[in-house]
């Protein structure tokens, strides 16, 4: 796949010849909370400090409030554009029809490469928690403790705030954000972050995954699941396979595997998703949210 950029105006970009790509597949799929929904079925989001708005027709994405340097620099990888998944797809749905009915359901699903800090607090906050209000506590903590970066379509934008910000906090400070017992998680990740400028964090993602397993379960608040979307979500380790109920329902249901057998479910991935079990689990995810004989 070769995707062409061309430049439209000052802040208007379109990549031209992108396959495998569905806003709605992307966005609403459970591996990032900081994009909107428009009327016209463009989505508006941030990420590394910048606002973008989002649309797919016709074989082009339409990037708006953006420049070709940034397309380049940041949405490219950002959105995992340079990666065939119409090669993985293949694979993933040979000889499996349950594969092949997700995968058709939820096609133009990507894998977004997503900041480490942000993803690591971002899935530390989903535990127990449903979409819609990560989405509002995630949001109240960028607008109480994050930096104004911009307002777009007459909303004001701000950053995800660093781990120095949240470290030096009072737990006090983001009572307010209705974290809960997350809170104290929270605050104690950003101190461990914020003891080296995250640099650790940011080389875990040439690190063998096994190591940055266990590097992340050091966290407050990080268990197994969480620290498989991370891997997933922000160091590009495709082979992590996140177990939430939704997961863990279609692994029952679907592929009949004891609905309490963690171990027999990692084994299945592992030998059958053929080092894509991050992008299977994600195909699943949107799939199985859908069905309504397994909710």
């Amino acid at each position: 796949m070769t995707v062409i950029m061309a430049k439209i105006t000052d802040n208007k970009v379109i990549a031209n010849g992108v396959a495998d790509f569905h806003p709605d597949h992307i966005f609403d799929n459970g591996q990032c909370f900081r994009w909107v929904r428009e009327a016209d079925g463009s989505y508006t989001g941030t990420a590394f400090r910048k606002v973008v708005n989002i649309n797919y027709i016709d074989g082009q994405i339409i990037l708006e409030n953006t420049s070709p340097e940034d397309f380049e620099k940041i949405w490219r990888p950002y959105l995992d554009l340079d990666r065939d998944y119409g090669v993985i797809k293949n694979l993933l749905k040979e000889d499996d029809p349950v594969m092949e009915q997700a995968i058709t359901y939820g096609s133009g699903m990507r894998i977004l490469k997503q900041d480490c800090w942000e993803t690591l607090i971002s899935f530390i906050i989903s535990q127990n928690n449903n979409i819609p209000r990560i989405k509002k506590c995630i949001e109240s903590l960028c607008r109480s403790h994050g930096e104004l970066i911009g307002e777009y379509r007459g909303k004001i934008y701000y950053s995800f705030p660093s781990p120095e910000t949240l470290a030096e906090l009072p737990l006090s400070a983001i009572d307010p954000c209705r974290l809960g017992y997350r809170a104290g998680y929270i605050l104690e990740t950003a101190k461990k972050v914020a003891e080296d400028g995250g640099i650790r964090l940011a080389l875990m993602e040439k690190e063998e995954p096994r190591e940055a397993f266990e590097y992340l379960l050091g966290f407050s608040g990080v268990g197994p699941k969480v620290a498989n979307c991370i891997m997933l979500f922000s160091m590009g380790m495709y082979g992590s396979f996140p177990l939430d109920v939704w997961i863990k329902r279609v692994m029952n249901r679907l592929y009949h595997i004891k609905k309490d057998d963690i171990n027999a479910m990692n084994a299945y991935a592992e030998q059958y998703f053929k080092g894509f079990g991050g992008i299977a689990q994600q195909y699943l995810f949107y799939y199985v949210r859908q069905l309504d004989q397994i909710i």
